[in-house]
């Protein structure tokens, strides 16, 4: 880790925050309350604060990149220079995406939140920091698996809410988040280093018969045999 520097911009409190966690290339972490004095932004203001955010953000880096994805070489990695984290007043009812190094999160949701807002924003930002370090078979990956390796990383993180399906729920392996995230829970067990060899796989493509190249079984095969072993 390197050095930090405060800035207001426009009334935004912003946090640069420069990461060289060990075998990681530095990082620069940008952290804005675009919200103000809106009942969220005035709830991360004074419960979850900038300084947490990015300290969960760098966490969650050095967590994905050594820890589940395994890219002790640099160029197995995305080239990510700069990560940016917004909490806004958004319309509709999401609750964040990620677009290209960018993290937007909800302050509607942050504010009508029930419960620990610190420890559910940061399962959030493990779940979207994800998305900016994983492959996504160059577009081609199935949307539904892009988010349950997200939310693996989550779950993996132990920052999965109670409100999650229980392993062996779900009526496809491809249903997404949570369901598709404790069937890639069930695969990781089957073979140590499963998911961190699927990213490396998803790289510039995609196919189904990953799964066959790492664990011997076709998908369809892994869902039933995962669904037996719940007894579902």
């Amino acid at each position: 880790m390197g050095s930090s520097r405060h800035m207001v911009v426009l009334s935004y409190f912003v946090f640069l925050f420069l990461a060289a966690l060990p075998g990681i290339r530095a990082v620069y972490y940008v952290v804005i309350n675009k919200a103000g004095n809106s009942t969220g932004g005035a709830r991360f203001a004074n419960e979850i604060r900038i300084p947490n955010s990015r300290h969960v953000l760098i966490m969650a880096t050095d967590f994905i990149l050594m820890r589940i994805f395994r890219q002790n070489i640099p160029t197995d990695r995305k080239p990510v220079e700069n990560v940016s984290l917004f909490i806004e007043n958004m319309d509709g009812d999401g609750v964040a995406y990620t677009s290209n190094d960018e993290i937007h999160v909800s302050a509607d949701y942050i504010g009508s939140y029930s419960g620990d807002v610190k420890r559910e924003l940061a399962g959030v930002l493990y779940h979207e920091m994800t998305h900016i370090w994983q492959w996504n078979g160059d577009g081609q990956a199935p949307r539904e698996l892009v988010e349950g390796i997200a939310d693996f990383v989550r779950l993996k993180a132990n920052r999965a809410p109670t409100h999650w399906v229980k392993p062996g729920e779900g009526d496809r392996w491809d249903q997404g988040y949570d369901v598709t995230a404790r069937f890639l829970d069930y695969c990781n067990c089957l073979r140590n280093g499963f998911i961190a060899e699927l990213n490396k796989k998803m790289r510039s493509g995609y196919s189904d018969n990953f799964f066959v190249e790492l664990l011997g079984k076709t998908v369809d095969q892994l869902w039933t045999d995962y669904k037996s072993k719940y007894g579902n």
